[in-house]
């Protein structure tokens, strides 16, 4: 269904490619007189006479300048991304030339476009819901597999699917317990008690695993802070150096040569790591400035979803380890142990030393041993295999945030009818329900909401 507003039926227009020098650039118009703008400009046909989907070649003019030749693209009403009128020019990629197209369809009739307006008018076309639209955004910035996949599965209608169900469901149980309502005199029940437990009971777990997976979701979105900490000379730096494959952070000999917290960002298996070499943590600093190094380390430690900590295997006890690791389970932190440096001693006495120590990884940063095996470690510290080609992931707060509103409403639904409270207060429960339901896909809508999603896209998309 439509939800075209007022205010919406004039023609836009915008650059849909990067911009800059390149081979190609995409200029994208679409409203009710997107034709008309083109086919004023464009002497070699009619547009007009000419069917949806089709290309044509040919000179662009205006003012009895010629501007580019160029390829028109035609996409009529509906059957187009927006739902209106869509044409793109596609020219060469000078950056003068854009200009100059883009000014003559401005002359001509159309107005820039705000960012984001084109999904936005196929939102307010019917062509998607909101979670859908929102899905375009979160694929045009995905930069990991695991980001694709979920934002592409996302607006194919996977997380609408999911929700569309239950909303219709609820929807019915709530007209017939309004019906009730009009015959309240008669102490009629329209409305089977014991399916609305099992459908609001079902709903919740399903609300409950969307809300769990917004964690997943997060990691999948913005990538996974992992904090490398130990000791001074413990190896952390060229162990950043050696994942990252490059000279990254300054090695040597001296302890506390790390005196600031480094950041740079890895892409292992599809997710975004971002990995903060951190400077030593030792009890008695040599000046102020590692002071306030191994302050920032400790603090970065606490943000961090993963916690590295790396030890030298040749000069830690493993009386000493445990004591840390206890210290550091005290502060909720739970970290990977990693023992660098094997590659000094002998591999089999390492590891019999450390036998009572449970999930070490014996690695050697210098030389890159078993580095593969720590990284498979770390993504599976993060996904455990949660990430399937069709699963639905909330990766969006304001999904989460009104899952949570749904989630409490469907437990008020829940006790209301373990307390048998009357119909008209569980009707209230159910609207306020698929109040938060109707704000994820847009069928419960603001302008500020609206301004607010789409303000956040490209402009040109």
């Amino acid at each position: 269904m439509s939800l075209h507003l007022s205010g919406w039926d004039d023609t836009i227009v915008a650059l849909a490619t990067p911009p800059g020098i390149g081979a190609l650039g995409i200029i994208r118009l679409s409203g009710n007189k997107a034709i008309d703008v083109v086919n004023a400009l464009f002497p070699s046909k009619d547009l007009h006479a000419q069917p949806s989907h089709t290309l044509h070649v040919g000179y662009l003019r205006s003012q009895e300048q010629t501007l580019d030749e160029v390829v028109v693209s035609l996409y009529k009403s509906p059957r187009s991304y927006t739902g209106e009128d869509i044409v793109e020019i596609s020219c060469h990629g000078s950056p003068f030339i854009h200009q100059q197209v883009i000014q003559a369809c401005l002359q001509t009739g159309a107005r820039l476009a705000k960012p984001g307006e084109f999904t936005q008018r196929a939102f307010l076309n019917g062509k998607l819901d909101l979670t859908q639209a929102e899905a375009v955004a979160d694929l045009i910035a995905s930069n990991t597999e695991a980001s694709h996949r979920t934002a592409l599965n996302n607006i194919r209608g996977g997380f609408s699917h999911s929700l569309k169900e239950l909303r219709e469901q609820l929807v019915r149980f709530s007209a017939l317990i309004e019906l009730e309502l009009d015959f309240s005199q008669e102490d009629v029940e329209f409305a089977d008690r014991s399916q609305l437990r099992n459908l609001v009971h079902n709903a919740r777990n399903h609300t409950q695993l969307l809300l769990q997976s917004f964690q997943l979701g997060n990691v999948i979105k913005n990538g996974v802070s992992v904090a490398i900490i130990g000791k001074p000379n413990a190896g952390k730096s060229t162990l950043l150096n050696a994942l990252l494959n490059e000279e990254r952070a300054i090695v040597s000999e001296i302890p506390g040569t790390t005196r600031d917290t480094i950041e740079e960002v890895i892409n292992i298996d599809g997710i975004l790591f971002r990995l903060i070499d951190t400077a030593g943590i030792r009890a008695h600093a040599a000046d102020v400035i590692e002071s306030v190094g191994i302050e920032r380390s400790l603090e970065k430690m606490k943000q961090a979803d993963v916690v590295l900590y790396l030890f030298d295997v040749n000069e830690t006890p493993p009386a000493e380890l445990e004591k840390t690791v206890a210290d550091m389970q005290a502060q909720a932190i739970h970290p990977l142990l990693v023992a660098n440096k094997v590659d000094l001693l002998d591999e089999a006495d390492v590891r019999q030393k450390f036998l009572h120590v449970a999930g070490i990884l014996f690695v050697s940063a210098r030389s890159g041993l078993h580095l593969e095996v720590l990284k498979e470690r770390m993504v599976d510290t993060v996904l455990h295999d949660k990430v399937k080609n069709e699963s639905v992931i909330v990766t969006n707060a304001r999904h989460y945030h009104a899952l949570q509103e749904v989630y409490t409403s469907l437990t008020d639904v829940a006790e209301g009818l373990v307390n048998n409270i009357p119909g008209d207060l569980l009707a209230l429960d159910i609207r306020r329900c698929l109040h938060y339901l109707g704000l994820i896909t847009g069928e419960v809508s603001n302008d500020d909401l609206l301004d607010y999603v789409f303000s956040k896209f490209c402009i040109g998309k």
